[in-house]
């Protein structure tokens, strides 16, 4: 893996064992990451310094876990037009639907792309799949990972008898 093509970002380090499922796969899928906390609202000026510096080191994707009011994604998205991934990590009081809500509720010209809550796996899988579109390497290391997902599966239901 070169230099990093997909930034990984969360609002306090307390999202990191959530985070850290992204980057795993990431690295499982061969494509070179790198893991930040920034927040939205207390270092502001941080998270746009960084988003707009970062395709000069050759960011291609963003992804942005946060909970409860969850800007972070949003703020990433007001800075760059490369995709932003958005996870909405659980918080006690609402179980996530609160960081969900407000990363799927973004203004037209601002888009980001959300999944499941605590769902940074599939973030990943989204992001290779963005990066797979003009990276073949990518793409058939993906292919393999869905193939074997497709086993696993049969191989379960022969298990059954």
């Amino acid at each position: 893996m070169g230099a990093s093509r997909v930034a990984i970002l969360m609002g306090s380090d307390s999202d990191w064992p959530i985070m850290k499922k992204a980057a795993i796969m990431l690295n499982e899928l061969g494509v070179a990451n790198e893991a930040h906390v920034m927040s939205a609202h207390r270092t502001p000026d941080d998270v746009a310094d960084f988003v707009r510096e970062a395709p000069g080191r050759g960011i291609d994707v963003f992804i942005a876990g946060a909970g409860m009011a969850a800007h972070l994604a949003g703020v990433v998205a007001a800075f760059t037009t490369r995709p932003v991934i958005a996870v909405p990590i659980a918080a006690k009081n609402l179980e996530g639907l609160d960081a969900l809500l407000a990363m799927v509720q973004m203004p037209p010209g601002v888009p980001v792309a959300t999944v499941a809550v605590d769902g940074a796996k599939n973030a990943a899988i989204l992001a290779a799949q963005i990066l797979g579109i003009a990276d073949a390497e990518i793409a058939s290391t993906l292919d393999a990972y869905k193939q074997s997902m497709a086993d696993a599966v049969r191989a379960k239901s022969v298990s059954l008898d």
